[in-house]
């Protein structure tokens, strides 16, 4: 497969402030506007959800390939990510994502390889390369 990869995607309206985002090949999602906006609709994904998941998805992919790349003995992954919504020169904007990856180490692994390979990670996650939006990384590690 050659450059440039496309991904598609259709987003339908389906009533009030809630849509449905819809792939053929993939499970359909329901949208909507976030409960902190007018007519906004709880415990549905909205984009701002899906923004900040686009980023801590990357880092965990990018994360895997790596880190079995570099035989790194890890056990487990998983990261938390918040982002911070604000208004920047008048507008609203995701301003900062903050990612806890927390990484659970095999018994003796070495931990500064182990930082080393999630900051590479970061620093090569194309999601937050297409981003404005500053990403900070917080990595925790656990040892089994």
């Amino acid at each position: 497969m050659e450059l440039p990869y496309l991904y598609n995607n259709t987003v339908q309206w389906k009533n009030d402030r809630i849509g449905e985002i819809s792939e053929e090949t993939l499970p359909s999602i329901t949208v909507a506007t976030p409960p902190e906006f007018a007519k906004g609709v709880p415990n549905t994904w909205s984009p701002e959800h899906l923004f900040v998941a686009s980023a801590n998805v990357c880092l965990m992919t990018t994360f895997l390939a790596i880190a079995e790349n570099s035989k790194l003995d890890f056990i487990a992954y998983k990261a938390n990510a918040v982002g911070k919504l604000d208004k920047t020169d008048g507008k609203f904007a995701i301003v900062e994502i903050t990612i806890s990856p927390e990484i659970t180490l095999a018994a003796g692994a070495d931990e500064t390889r182990a930082r080393r390979i999630i900051e590479k990670s970061e620093a090569n996650c194309l999601i937050s390369n297409s981003m404005k939006t500053k990403i900070t990384l917080q990595p925790v590690f656990h040892f089994a």
